[in-house]
């Protein structure tokens, strides 16, 4: 399922017994663009401290009740690693996070997959590939990135400005942020268009703008997008045979099969 940012932004999360908060954002690494956090807005409870629920905690989502089941208790997420509000996410953070609740850890291992041996965050780990990796192997080094922090980036196109970055497509079976939402007010009066993270050329963090290499007229060609558009696979085939790039349902399929 494909769902905006800003629409999951506010969802309930709780387990079976108690309400833990209301989702406020999104970490998500800018290697594979994947959501690694939803960070949670606990109210009076556990103030001064970030509250991180990783994808691997979500059980289930309730469209219509605007809530998110985690398969947390509030014991344990009280007595997880502490971060600090002010503090950004360390690599150490996030070893001794994944650690205590003994969930693979994505940026380990010899594969290139999103979340580590799998495309997957829910899947078990196969005892088999997870015995060719050590504690101690490396795969890279993620830097987290926040939906809030990233929302407002301006985007160049090879040829001009296109407008600036106004929310996220999130695919929540895997939490990969498949589309970028793009007002184009400023160059296109009343329009708004999808770009996938793959066809970014380059992200400048320090100058908050997204580099693609596509010429304005080129995109302004692409299948129309609306809010009431609905994200059918017909319009996304559409939308990756306009631009001639492969759709990310056939790369994960090969990924899982591989």
């Amino acid at each position: 399922m494909l769902s905006k940012a800003k629409t999951l932004e506010g969802y309930k999360l709780a387990n079976l017994d108690d309400e833990i908060g209301k989702v406020k954002e999104f970490y998500f690494d800018d290697h594979y663009w994947t959501v690694r956090y939803l960070v949670a807005d606990t109210g009076n409870w556990l103030t001064g401290r970030q509250v991180l629920i990783s994808p691997y905690a979500l059980a289930a989502r309730v469209k219509e009740q605007h809530h998110i089941t985690i398969n947390l208790t509030k014991k344990q997420i009280e007595s997880s690693p502490s971060l600090s509000s002010d503090k950004p996410v360390s690599q150490q953070f996030e070893t001794d996070y994944y650690g205590y609740y003994g969930w693979p850890m994505y940026w380990s291992g010899s594969y290139s997959y999103m979340w580590g041996a799998y495309p997957y965050p829910y899947l078990e780990p196969n005892p088999e590939k997870q015995a060719e990796t050590t504690p101690e192997e490396k795969g890279w080094d993620p830097h987290l990135r926040s939906t809030h922090e990233v929302t407002g980036y301006h985007i160049q196109a090879a040829d001009g400005e296109l407008g600036h970055i106004e929310d996220f497509i999130i695919d929540e079976e895997t939490w990969t942020i498949r589309y970028l939402i793009v007002d184009t007010r400023n160059w296109w009066p009343g329009q708004k268009i999808l770009l996938a993270p793959q066809w970014i050329d380059r992200v400048s963090w320090s100058e908050s703008k997204v580099f693609i290499n596509l010429p304005r007229e080129t995109i302004k060609q692409a299948p129309a997008y609306t809010e009431e558009s609905l994200l059918s696979r017909d319009y996304e085939t559409r939308l990756h045979q306009h631009y001639n790039r492969p759709g990310y349902w056939e790369s994960t399929a090969k990924e899982f099969l591989r």
